[in-house]
């Protein structure tokens, strides 16, 4: 085990880092020189003339960022076009995915029944937002904002996972038409962007169902980027079967294993924990692809932040809506970057 790396160790890394070489010291000086450009009209902005508190008629005579609008906005922010009176439900979806994820990063809660866990969970939320136990369903067009995003980037990514084994699997097949039908549907989910699959999911998919059939825009959306994430999963997950020494697969047939029981037990626990960056950034990839669905009119957590500066009492602020949306989605991706570094030493630790 490595000692604690020391502030004279760790001051000779950043000294060399800055100024070891003339091409970093000149980098260095052009960085700092930036930021004595930019940080202090930066700084006056958002903080030192910024108003924080009032009306939009305060907002108007400060010569800085409104962070008043932020206040009054929030609540539509975070739950867009929820009835008010049921915010408790929303707030607890979130909360109930939060501490899934945290649960999920756990490696001592790493257990098959975790499965089971997702599944309730994501139910329990599906039934709170549909406002199950009231008097009246809450439609999805009315479900919005950060419990919607963490919501179909959480069923995309799970839902996601079972396919892409199977696709990757398929597509190391010895089976030739087994394998061409995976080669082809990942390429083709590959080949075309998630705008168009959406697009698709919202206007085509409707036309091609049969008559008294009809499926909401939400869950047409959402198996749509679940399809089309799959694709992207498929490829990591085979990046890390081909990862394997070939003695893996010749050591699990060699106890005796059936084909099922050596990828279950013996191939895929160490494919995946050689792709954990790239399971990690994939994950973050979606969260941050749901901003897209605004393209077919579903208020994900940006398209709420843009709706709420068309208030006609607080008009105008798209500024103060993206930062604060910007500082969301950067506190759960860099989180989320930070929990991968983490996962990917703890794994590699009994190496």
């Amino acid at each position: 085990m490595s000692r604690p790396t020391s502030l004279k160790t760790l001051s000779r890394r950043w000294r060399v880092g800055l100024f070891g070489t003339w091409s970093n010291t000149l980098l260095t000086f052009l960085f700092m020189a930036f930021l004595a450009w930019a940080l202090p009209p930066l700084l006056r902005w958002a903080i030192l003339e910024a108003a924080w508190s009032g009306t939009q008629d305060t907002c108007a005579q400060a010569r800085g960022a409104c962070w008043a609008f932020i206040g009054a906005k929030i609540q539509f922010i975070f739950f867009a076009f929820y009835p008010r009176s049921e915010h408790w439900r929303p707030f607890l979806a979130l909360t109930l995915m939060l501490l899934l994820f945290v649960l999920t990063a756990t490696p001592r809660f790493w257990h098959r029944r975790m499965v089971w866990l997702w599944a309730i969970v994501l139910g329990l939320v599906v039934l709170l937002m549909s406002g199950a136990g009231s008097e009246e369903q809450i439609s999805a067009t009315q479900w919005g904002g950060l419990p919607l995003s963490l919501l179909l980037s959480a069923v995309s990514f799970a839902g996601a996972f079972p396919i892409a084994v199977l696709l990757a699997l398929g597509r190391r097949s010895s089976m030739g038409g087994v394998r061409s039908l995976c080669i082809g549907f990942i390429e083709v989910m590959r080949g075309v962007p998630m705008i168009a699959v959406l697009y698709a999911a919202t206007l085509l998919v409707p036309m091609m169902l049969p008559d008294g059939l009809a499926l909401d825009k939400l869950l047409r959306v959402q198996i749509a980027m679940l399809l089309f994430f799959s694709a992207y999963l498929a490829e990591i997950i085979r990046a890390g079967l081909q990862a394997l020494p070939a003695g893996q697969y010749e050591a699990a047939r060699s106890l005796g294993l059936s084909y099922w029981a050596s990828v279950r037990l013996v191939i895929l626990p160490q494919a995946l924990r050689s792709v954990v960056p790239a399971l990690v950034t994939l994950a973050i990839g979606i969260f941050q692809a749901t901003s897209l669905v605004a393209v077919v009119g579903i208020f994900d957590l940006l398209n709420a932040a843009k709706a709420s500066a068309t208030d006609p009492n607080w008009l105008g602020f798209y500024d103060e809506a993206f930062v604060f949306v910007a500082l969301i989605y950067f506190a759960l991706c860099f989180s989320a970057s930070r929990y991968s570094l983490w996962l990917e030493r703890a794994l590699s630790y009994g190496r």
